[in-house]
């Protein structure tokens, strides 16, 4: 579904459509910036990294 309300960020691409910020079938975030994180000591890898600015669509 099409969020028309959502402001996408053509900088930010994103599909996890879970997230609040998500804009829809459009793939964009809705945030002017985003943080980045990781949950390990030492990332190698992309499954390393998180969005820290996810959240979950209520």
């Amino acid at each position: 579904m099409d969020n028309c309300s959502c402001n996408e960020n053509r900088s930010i691409k994103c599909t996890v459509q879970q997230c609040a910020h998500h804009c829809g079938d459009r793939d964009y975030c809705s945030l002017d910036s985003i943080v980045i994180g990781t949950h390990e000591m030492n990332p190698t890898q992309t499954q390393c990294t998180d969005c820290e600015s996810f959240v979950v669509k209520g």
